[in-house]
């Protein structure tokens, strides 16, 4: 899985192994709570996994309850500091691919290419963006990644527009929005098919014949 990182941005190392019989050394401030996302993550990866319960959680950390409260609120912000980590990871790669690809048909293939990438590589983090694991949590959560999708969304439609100015169509709006929603929704449909088949089935699975064909 990719590397989670704490709110400043900041890489946390891991936490350094006992010596021996030593008592384990306290974690750095913000470690420990890298440490219980990390671990959030890890337990929606397992095929089948059920809600994820804060005695579970803390039975897999090995730590009280009390002892994740120190470091979040409630259960929700932890899945809030998981879709946090989602939006800074996509958009980041997202902003780098507008930046350094000027064509947009281009752009938007690129797009859909490192956003299911990234999902392969976090399979823990496709039940949170699908809404499996927030099936029992607070509406927010749901309504937030929502937005992510309209957000990615909307750079699509950006991108196509201006892939159909190039081209001289006749309604480039109009034909960017209707392959917006088309990429979007495949981008939904992968990571969807991806949790249900217990992440056998890759969401970039044949990527290289489908986005040519939606993303121009």
């Amino acid at each position: 899985m990719s590397e989670l990182t704490d709110p400043s941005g900041a890489a946390q190392p891991e936490e350094p192994a006992p010596a021996g019989a030593a008592a384990r050394k306290r974690p750095r401030p913000g470690q420990r709570r890298v440490q219980i996302l990390q671990t959030l993550a890890e337990m929606l990866q397992q095929p089948g996994a059920e809600r994820i319960t804060t005695a579970a959680l803390a039975a897999k950390l090995g730590v009280s309850e009390a002892a994740l409260y120190r470091h979040f609120a409630s259960k929700a912000q932890m899945f809030e500091g998981l879709i946090e980590f989602i939006e800074s990871s996509v958009f980041s790669l997202i902003n780098q691919i507008v930046e350094r690809e000027p064509a947009g048909a281009a752009q938007a293939q690129r797009i859909a290419s490192v956003l299911l990438q990234f999902a392969e590589r976090n399979p823990g983090m496709v039940r949170v963006m699908v809404g499996d694991a927030l099936v029992f949590e607070h509406e927010r959560l749901n309504a937030r990644m929502n937005q992510f999708f309209d957000r990615v969304e909307g750079q699509l439609r950006q991108s196509l527009r201006s892939a159909a100015h190039a081209n001289g169509a006749d309604t480039p709006t109009l034909q960017a929005q209707a392959l917006a929603s088309a990429l979007t929704a495949l981008i939904v449909g992968r990571l969807q098919r991806y949790a249900r088949s217990g992440f056998r089935r890759a969401p970039t699975e044949h990527l290289d014949l489908v986005l040519p064909r939606l993303g121009s």
